[in-house]
């Protein structure tokens, strides 16, 4: 770990974000590149960290990465791209054994690596270790960051915006939050993998720092965003009054758990032939249906996940996290079935990518679920998404940076002051947005959309983005010059210079996913209007977003 008084004010490249993708870029940048590490809280706390199910490959004989591309486009109803998608399956077989030779410990049988099914595979290729796999890739790469002594990580810092050196618009550093201070950092390359932005939702499985900062940051300096109305509801989320929405994993129903309602039947094979291992999207939409036709009170209610039969030893062997995270609620899988409903999950659409990270943008990449490859279109494949960021993380090993001249740093300093009162009254605004922004896009964009509640909340976000805007630190934030550094006081709350960035990216996105969503008259993959329940040819295209500019990409293949 570095403090303030030891950073270099530039480096050769700076990754922002340390879950699996931007903790993988950092290892497979050439190790002659002075790279930065930047995580608003520590490099264990990520969405990568929570992810159960386990990460997809063909590994097996009855297996190849031709069939992993089959499921992952017939998952992406349409809008995949075809030339990324092989690029991800037949990448996938070489990085899980680069994961391997890193020490990452997935489950065995025997000398075999063990792979179990998930929903919309057609083969067992999803690798595991017990329920906690995302955790153990994170633990090991960690690890292996801690040695390298290119890397230096600067923890507990928020990044503001992006640096763009105006006359070619390229991206050349970024701004942050250290310590009480806005400073600037140089870089000849920014890699942008802040995951997604689940926050934005009331009900997600996402941990409290996804507020979607990389695609907000990226929308407001002008890269092109890809279709940002697509995001994945994962259907079985813990539901109890005082508990986080926990991740009940989708491996748990491909192992044989039964989805069952208030009498004990199986109502998903009423929406779906294939009943829990139908696609998230449709299982979310099956239990989101049943209870509204069935529940007195719909957003208070839930389905049942029952585990019972599955044998015992299987439950504890392969979801022994799971047995623990219901126990502290008083449940016991072993012998009654857990309360679940759906939450937001995962985001599809990101900043727009090329294979080799590139946004629209010179100089900034992107990687995982920030940035939009092509490879889930509408609705991820079940396991695709940490592999998604070890697959194109790798990538980064090809990075060739261009010589630039940084010239001076900056040395001008701002300072901002303002009274105990003053920030007791922004604190109260800011908590007040924080609360009521993700119950609106959860109402709006939610599972199931339709035109005028979009509308109506995006008329909302118009009156809570100008709120905003005339809070005394939007003032001096919004006004402070390019490379000035901005300075407050020491008894300034540094909590609340972190929830007003995280609110600031929170508003853009929550705009962002609610003009897509609105703007697509159509129902595909994750993103259902009510209104137009049809999925349509025409809309056989992708959401294209630039500032204020939403169109249309050309017409896509059947693929």
């Amino acid at each position: 770990m570095i403090q303030l008084q030891n950073l270099s004010q530039s480096f050769d490249v700076l990754v922002v974000g340390a879950g699996a993708a931007g903790l993988y870029t950092a290892l497979c940048l050439p190790e002659t590149y002075s790279v930065g590490l930047i995580t608003k809280d520590t490099i264990s706390l990520s969405a990568s960290d929570w992810a159960q199910g386990g990460i997809a490959a063909a590994m097996s004989p009855e297996d190849s990465p031709s069939l992993h591309v089959e499921d992952t486009i017939a998952a992406g109803a349409g809008l995949c791209n075809v030339e990324a998608v092989n690029f991800l399956a037949q990448k996938a077989p070489s990085c899980i054994q680069s994961l391997v030779g890193m020490g990452v410990a997935f489950d065995r049988q025997g000398e075999q690596l063990a792979l179990t099914l998930e929903a919309a595979h057609s083969r067992r290729r999803v690798l595991h270790a017990a329920d906690t796999t995302g955790k153990e890739v994170i633990t090991t790469l960690t690890a292996q960051v801690l040695q390298r002594k290119n890397i230096s990580i600067l923890q507990q810092t928020l990044v503001l915006s992006l640096w763009l050196d105006s006359p070619k618009s390229r991206c050349q550093g970024i701004s942050l939050i250290y310590e009480h201070r806005v400073i600037w950092l140089r870089a000849k390359a920014v890699v942008l993998a802040t995951g997604g932005g689940g926050q934005v939702f009331a009900h997600t499985t996402n941990p409290a720092v996804s507020t979607g900062d990389g695609v907000a940051m990226s929308w407001r300096s002008g890269a092109v965003l890809r279709d940002l109305e697509f995001v994945q509801f994962h259907p079985t989320a813990l539901t109890i009054p005082g508990a986080n929405s926990f991740l009940i994993s989708e491996a748990v129903r491909g192992e044989g758990a039964h989805l069952v309602d208030d009498l004990g039947r199986r109502f998903a094979f009423d929406y779906h032939p294939k009943g829990e291992l139908a696609s998230r999207d449709v299982v979310s939409r099956a239990i989101f249906t049943h209870l509204q036709n069935t529940a007195i009170d719909p957003t208070k209610a839930n389905v049942w996940l029952d585990l019972r039969s599955i044998p015992a030893d299987k439950i504890r062997h392969r979801f022994p996290n799971i047995i623990q995270a219901c126990k502290r609620w008083g449940l016991d899988v072993f012998s009654e079935p857990i309360p679940v409903a759906p939450a937001a999950h995962y985001w599809m659409g990101g900043i727009v990518t090329d294979l080799m990270n590139r946004t629209s943008l010179p100089g900034l990449y992107a990687v995982g679920e920030t940035a939009s490859t092509g490879v889930h279109g509408a609705n991820r494949l079940a396991s695709n998404s940490l592999l998604e960021c070890i697959v194109f993380g790798a990538q980064m090993a090809n990075l060739e940076l261009e010589d630039v001249d940084f010239g001076e740093q900056p040395s001008t300093e701002s300072v901002f002051k303002l009274s105990t009162t003053d920030w007791n009254s922004q604190q109260e605004i800011l908590a007040k947005l924080r609360k009521q922004l993700p119950r609106l896009v959860w109402q709006s964009a939610g599972i199931c959309r339709e035109q005028k509640s979009l509308e109506t909340g995006i008329e909302q976000l118009e009156i809570w983005r100008s709120q905003f805007a005339e809070l005394p630190l939007s003032k001096f934030l919004f006004n402070l010059p390019t490379a000035q550094i901005g300075s407050f006081d020491k008894e300034t709350p540094h909590k609340q210079l972190f929830l007003w960035g995280e609110t600031r990216n929170l508003l853009d996105i929550a705009y962002l996913i609610l003009a897509s969503a609105l703007f697509r008259t159509e129902s595909r993959g994750g993103h259902y209007r009510q209104d137009y329940l049809q999925t349509e040819k025409e809309w056989q295209v992708h959401t294209l977003v630039e500032k204020a500019k939403v169109w249309r990409s050309a017409l896509l293949g059947s693929g």
